[in-house]
């Protein structure tokens, strides 16, 4: 017999079945893409998202308190988040779990807010909402849930199936919505990822038995339970990468926010491992394996007085030996800690895939890469990690994928001691031209204006193939057809590569063109990639025309009209 309330322990489980459920459908949910090309990737996002969040959670043991339990969920899938989807599903967790972190026991009420919240979070966190996607059926499924409170609905079972048969629903209706999913014969991919981890936490609710081998607990917090460390013999001494297990509490002396605590947990992730970094509403209790614990402690500082410190040097045969740090040490270990260079005033990170493409933004003066792109898009937790190694006060983000676009968002609101600035660059081609157009002698407000206004001049095709049988823009495209695709849809689509890789760049010419930019991927030959060269500068001679090697794996060819 179910219950008509939920606690944190169910919870819990209900939200270890979802992530279960979707990463179980993950691949089907990567085929409902429309474009049939072989990085869909929606299925991959959203379950690497829920994933991050779910180790998390399945390390705090089966009796979790609701507090730890949503900073766990909110934590995880916020640093975890990939691709639009997977931080679009990171933002219903946040906003849901912000609702119930306080309550001790969840009802109809309280859920049917929670679902409101996480919609109203997940809407802000997108420019340009669209309907017809994961937000639609997000929403559907919220409404839904509101109006079964108000209409006085006491049994929770229910409330949860009519909800999630709304939902479901509404899925169904996302291909009248958007003409582009009706065309290929598709429901929205993310919105059917969230239905798999709704449907997968009711089956937990239901008290169906779930298999949960496929979600590992994080090291983290497994490795910290009980706060203490153990003895190691001679072999693990030597694999041990860092040395001293430092434990504290920070006794809180201002505000420390999700933001502070995402900050806090990057910073201590680049000095060590076996984070624990939980807290509290005055206290954050900190554990983390590292070589430098004054690092750990003087970054805990700027947030108030510590307490219970202990730190011990795990590489000693005699563990239980744990002593304090004097203020004298801490005093010394800043004194001798390695000078740091002052940071400059502007860096540059892009998103970059294929040995050409990477050491072309390298020649720009692009400070570091992010490898990653179409099939594997950096997580919010890969960009913070990145940005902390760019030493510079302001840093211009390139995701060069309209994919990356809110993951990098996301990660410059969570970053706190540098200026983030996110220029959406959807193409590589794109980022290309954002860092030649910057000038050191500008201020950075207006190198932001001009790479805003000069990347809306660049036009991108990229030449891939199908993965199956569809219609698009009114094109039928078989499996293993050549597809020439643009910046808004399908230009071009054929059994010839070189006929479709024309036929592309046509459709991106104009009058008012003056550069055609060819980068050629890592299963073309630079012979192959020559003649379209040649073919195109006798086409159009008032346009000069550029090969580079791109190296870019999945896409033959992109190239760029400016």
């Amino acid at each position: 017999m179910t219950s008509n309330k939920i606690d944190a322990k169910m919870l819990s489980k209900m939200f270890l079945a979802g992530a279960n459920n979707l990463e179980s459908h993950k691949e089907w949910i990567n085929e409902l893409n429309v474009f049939p090309v072989p990085d869909g990737d929606t299925g991959t996002n959203m379950t690497m998202t829920i994933m991050s969040a779910a180790r998390e959670v399945a390390a705090l043991g089966e009796e979790p308190d609701m507090l730890t339990l949503c900073k766990a969920i909110s934590s995880g899938s916020l640093r975890g988040a990939r691709g639009n989807s997977g931080v679009i599903l990171s933002q219903l967790l946040r906003g849901f779990t912000k609702c119930v972190s306080d309550k001790q026991e969840l009802t109809i009420e309280i859920l049917a807010d929670a679902f409101e919240k996480g919609v109203e979070t997940a809407y802000k966190a997108v420019m340009k909402p669209k309907e017809g996607t994961i937000l639609t059926v997000a929403r559907g499924g919220a409404e839904k849930a509101r109006e079964l409170c108000d209409e006085g609905i006491t049994d929770m079972e229910k409330f949860l199936k009519q909800t999630i048969e709304h939902a479901e629903y509404v899925l169904s209706q996302t291909p009248e919505m958007l003409p582009v999913l009706k065309q290929a014969g598709v429901v929205d991919s993310g919105g059917q990822g969230l239905i798999q981890v709704v449907k997968g936490a009711f089956d937990a609710f239901l008290g169906k038995e779930i298999d949960y081998s496929a979600i590992k607990p994080a090291e983290s917090k497994g490795a910290a339970t009980n706060m203490v460390s153990s003895s190691y013999t001679a072999q693990a001494e030597m694999e041990i990468k860092f040395g001293y297990c430092t434990e504290f509490i920070i006794l809180l002396s201002k505000t420390f926010n999700i933001k502070h605590e995402l900050d806090f947990k990057a910073y201590l992730e680049s000095i060590g491992d076996s984070i624990v970094c939980v807290a509290d509403d005055d206290v954050v209790k900190v554990h983390v394996h590292t070589n430098d614990p004054g690092l750990a402690i003087q970054k805990a500082l700027q947030f108030g007085q510590l307490s219970n410190l202990k730190i011990d040097n795990m590489r000693l045969e005699h563990q239980e030996k744990l002593f304090k740090m004097s203020e004298k040490e801490e005093e010394l270990q800043t004194a001798t800690a390695a000078p740091k260079e002052p940071a400059k005033p502007v860096g540059f990170l892009a998103v970059s895939v294929g040995e050409g493409v990477n050491e072309i933004f390298k020649s720009l003066g692009v400070d570091y890469i992010i490898e990653g792109g179409q099939t594997m898009n950096p997580s919010t937790a890969d960009i913070l990690d990145a940005v902390d190694k760019v030493n510079a006060e302001n840093i211009f983000i390139l995701p060069n994928n309209k994919n990356i676009i809110l993951a990098a968002n996301q990660a410059a609101e969570l970053t706190t001691d540098k200026h983030l600035l996110v220029i959406p660059t959807k193409t590589i081609p794109q980022g290309i031209t954002a860092v030649i157009n910057y000038v050191e002698e500008l201020s950075v407000e207006d190198n932001e204006a001009t790479m805003l206004e000069e990347i809306r001049k660049v036009k991108t095709g990229q030449v891939t193939y199908a993965v199956r049988d569809t219609m698009i823009d009114d094109k039928e495209i078989h499996q293993d057809d050549f597809m020439g695709l643009g910046d808004a849809g399908l230009h071009s689509v054929g059994r010839d590569m070189k006929q479709v890789t024309m036929e592309m760049v046509d459709a991106m010419v104009d009058d008012d063109s003056e550069l055609i930019s060819i980068y050629y991927g890592s299963d073309v030959t630079e012979e192959d990639a020559q003649v379209i060269c040649d073919e195109l500068s006798a086409k159009y001679p008032d346009c000069d025309v550029e090969l580079q090697f791109g190296g870019q794996p999945i896409y033959y060819y992109v190239i760029s009209v400016e």
